[in-house]
């Protein structure tokens, strides 16, 4: 049966992909090793600590207390709740990477955002 010009090209080019799919696997696992070592010694050459687990052990908590009052979620629109649940993941997560974290507080949880909470972020049970 008789191929055309561009099907013959096609296939040479999917024959050639099939040949080399070997070493682009070896090449993507030398890539792996490679990150791997340079991560390994970048930890061991790392004497400050710039891991986060290093970086928690020096953390001095702060005395300043954060209160988020939660209680005027049924006087929001869906849309400002989820904008809320989404400033008070922020906040969560950036006092537990500061160097002074303040004490963080939620009250009166309940409501739509808790509800929203439990659909988008099912983690937030298990925040300190």
């Amino acid at each position: 049966e008789p191929m055309s010009k561009r099907q013959r090209k096609k296939l040479l080019k999917q024959k050639q992909w099939e040949e080399q799919k070997d070493l682009r696997r070896q090449k993507r696992k030398e890539k792996r090793q490679k990150r791997k070592l340079e991560r390994q010694s970048r930890w061991d050459s790392d004497n400050e600590g710039n891991d986060r687990k290093r970086m928690r052990r020096e953390v001095v908590p702060s005395t300043l207390r954060l209160v988020v009052d939660c209680s005027f979620d049924d006087l929001m629109v869906l849309k400002d709740v989820k904008k809320l649940h989404k400033q008070i993941q922020r906040c969560y997560a950036e006092n537990r990477k500061a160097f002074h974290p303040v004490q963080f507080y939620l009250t009166s949880h309940g409501g739509q955002l808790k509800s929203n909470m439990n659909e988008n972020d099912k983690g937030w049970v298990n925040w300190k």
